[in-house]
């Protein structure tokens, strides 16, 4: 069985081929560990690997894992799920990026509850970029008006969108999701100048990621090749 560090360094190998062949700069692509479900001691050990920015999807379990951790220096904790507006605070003060902003109450709350002597919080849009019933997200007509709107509101820094296409697509169509996202950041850039730096795209997991960076992520979202199979639910 192959250890967490080995399988960090396999998935860094495959971001930086992927990388190579799109003509990319070899730092332009980030490598963040879905950690959700993994233990404290987990997290610890990818760390120890040199890892330090992990997503987390369940508000308790992180701030657990948080508490868990630290006395461990440099790790970046990014919230990826979804977003209840009684937990924005917890959030807002616990985090460093947010990758799933969907809708502008969700922006003003972390905005007005993040505290002014930490950095702005980083935060990425999130698309439902295949219009599914089950995926939270904006969809692409209100992505204007929300980015203008929330590059508006202090003590946050909008670095662009997430997204997370369905994976059962054929796979011209997966690349057309990931190509679709990437066209609409670069409209995003060109008609909200002044919106933010909105210089990232959050897509691409273990299974596509070689094309997600093909079509433009800068940072893929990998847990099960990191980790293994997520342990069954009891």
């Amino acid at each position: 069985m192959s250890s967490i560090a080995d399988n960090i360094g396999s998935v860094t190998r495959r971001i930086q081929k992927a990388t190579l062949r799109a003509g990319r700069a070899p730092d332009s692509v980030r490598l963040l560990a879905v950690s959700k479900t993994r233990t404290a001691d987990e997290v610890r050990q990818a760390v120890t690997a040199g890892q330090t920015a992990f997503g987390e999807n369940y508000l308790q379990e992180a701030l657990d894992k948080q508490a868990a951790l630290t006395d461990l220096a440099g790790v970046d904790w990014h919230f990826i799920g979804p977003i209840q507006s009684n937990k924005t605070r917890q959030i807002a003060s616990a985090f460093s990026w947010v990758h799933s902003v969907d809708r502008l109450k969700i922006a003003h709350r972390l905005s007005e509850q993040r505290d002014t002597h930490l950095p702005p919080l980083n935060i990425c849009l999130q698309v439902n970029i295949n219009g599914e019933n089950s995926k939270a997200g904006c969809t692409l007509d209100d992505l204007e008006g929300l980015t203008t709107a929330i590059g508006n509101l202090p003590n946050l820094s909008l670095r662009g969108l997430m997204a997370i296409p369905d994976p059962d697509q054929p796979e011209s169509e997966l690349r057309t999701s990931f190509r679709t996202l990437t066209n609409a950041l670069t409209e995003l850039r060109q008609h909200c100048p002044e919106a933010g730096p909105l210089d990232t795209l959050s897509m691409g997991m273990s299974a596509d990621l070689e094309m997600a960076i093909g079509e433009g992520a800068t940072w893929v979202r990998v847990g099960t090749a990191l980790f293994g199979s997520r342990p069954a639910k009891s």
